[in-house]
């Protein structure tokens, strides 16, 4: 199964509050909020949301293709992205711009506040999907990336007849009603968070009942809860716990290494709840890592985590693909 992932590619600029942000906003002074937090650390690293979801899917052996921008800093990128078993045949290098910059403080409580420099994505929105198409695509991840980008990138799906799997996640706040409306429509597979699910019924306007008339799977992460994956006319909802974690470290990038072990998990046709249990736990591994793409994979260390999480009869089920795989 070949996967194209569209979306940011970014330099994450990762920083250590020890406090709790919930402690220094004022009731009733809300609207006016100006604020410094100290951090007592900073991690540089690689990052963006196609990025980390490209590289998760390389490592599990899928060499996915990776369509999104990089700037004039983009040698080392495209080198380290490539050795990850990543295809970077359509990834835009801007000529006048640098790779986009994340930079995100969390606080003792995993809370985060985070700003996005776009820089180089802007120019995502000239990626064309055909010439990759004609040479064949399964499934093209649409994820957070400049919003022109996202949209040309669901209409190509459309016309091209691909499936899509619809992310739309920390765009969301960008975009209006219609927009939010085409992104979702049609997608085999959408993406969000909880808060995210709640503001995506918010900005198209459709109820949940009415977004699950118009995709395939809704997949909806819960932090320590696990996922919920729920279809249209299908109850109750299924839950699949999440993995426990031994030592968290830093939730930057856990959702994209959960998508990358759930849509690995489709690419070897398994059922969703298989797949979403191997998501759970690579978004584990990057809980307990610093950094969306410092994390090492092993066949037994994440087999384990899943027998621990599931059982002896879900570790089965995983086991010789992963050893494959890894």
């Amino acid at each position: 199964m070949r996967i194209a992932v569209t979306g940011s590619i970014a330099t994450d600029h990762l920083m250590t509050y020890p406090g709790r942000f919930a402690d220094q906003f004022l009731e009733g002074h809300l609207d006016r909020v100006s604020l410094s937090f100290l951090a007592d650390r900073l991690d540089i690293r690689d990052g963006g949301v196609g990025a980390n979801i490209a590289v998760g899917l390389g490592r599990l052996g899928l060499r996915p293709l990776l369509a999104g921008a990089v700037g004039l800093d983009s040698t080392d990128w495209l080198r380290r992205l490539a050795a990850e078993g990543v295809d970077t045949g359509l990834v835009h290098v801007s000529a006048t711009a640098y790779t986009a910059r994340f930079v995100c403080t969390t606080d003792a409580e995993q809370n985060q506040i985070a700003s996005f420099y776009t820089g180089a994505m802007a120019e995502a929105r000239r990626i064309s999907l055909a010439p990759a198409a004609r040479e064949g695509l399964d499934l093209v991840v649409v994820a957070p990336n400049d919003p022109e980008a996202m949209r040309r990138h669901t209409e190509e799906c459309r016309g091209l007849g691909l499936d899509f799997a619809a992310d739309p996640s920390q765009q969301l706040a960008r975009l209006d009603r219609e927009e939010a409306r085409h992104l979702v429509d049609g997608a085999r597979f959408l993406f969000t968070n909880e808060y995210e699910a709640e503001l995506l019924q918010h900005r198209t306007g459709w109820t949940a009942r009415e977004i699950l008339t118009r995709v395939g799977t809704w997949i909806t992460t819960l932090g320590a809860r696990g996922v919920t994956l729920a279809r249209a006319g299908e109850e109750p909802v299924l839950t699949v716990p999440a993995v426990p974690a031994d030592h968290a470290q830093d939730p930057t990038g856990v959702g994209d290494a959960f998508r990358a072990g759930f849509l690995a998990g489709v690419a070897w046709q398994w059922p969703c709840e298989r797949s979403a249990r191997l998501g759970c736990a690579l978004a584990t591994v990057v809980l307990e890592s610093v950094g969306t793409q410092e994390y090492e994979l092993n066949a037994d260390d994440v087999t384990a985590r899943i027998e621990r999480a599931y059982g002896p009869q879900a570790a089965a089920e995983v086991r010789l693909r992963l050893k494959e795989a890894l």
